[in-house]
């Protein structure tokens, strides 16, 4: 399993429409792409002094399955128009992990 992390922030004031737009337009249109060995993802988020911190994990089963996603070069950040305009900064690159524990793993 691979786990796809990437940051970005919003101004406090920016931080509830962004949250939005994640939770309904990006995150449920990268799950209608059905991409092969895309598992979900995981939103975080998190309070700073006059920002707000997003983090997002997609979860794929191989590089492959992020490559159907990001292209060749695969650790481009996929960052659409309508997140630019609320976003204050952000990673330009994604970066991967070799996931080796998840909640629903057995020991």
């Amino acid at each position: 399993m691979i786990s796809r992390v990437w940051h970005g922030w919003t101004r406090s004031a920016d931080a509830p429409v962004y949250q939005r737009l994640l939770q309904t337009e990006i995150l449920p249109g990268i799950e209608a792409k059905n991409l092969p060995g895309y598992h979900g993802a995981h939103l975080l988020r998190r309070d700073l002094d006059g920002e707000v911190e997003f983090v997002t994990i997609l979860w794929f089963e191989s590089l492959d399955g992020v490559r159907a996603l990001s292209g060749e070069d695969y650790e481009v950040a996929c960052v659409p128009p309508q997140a630019r305009a609320v976003l204050s900064r952000f990673d330009a690159r994604s970066q991967h992990y070799d996931t080796l524990l998840t909640p629903n793993a057995n020991p």
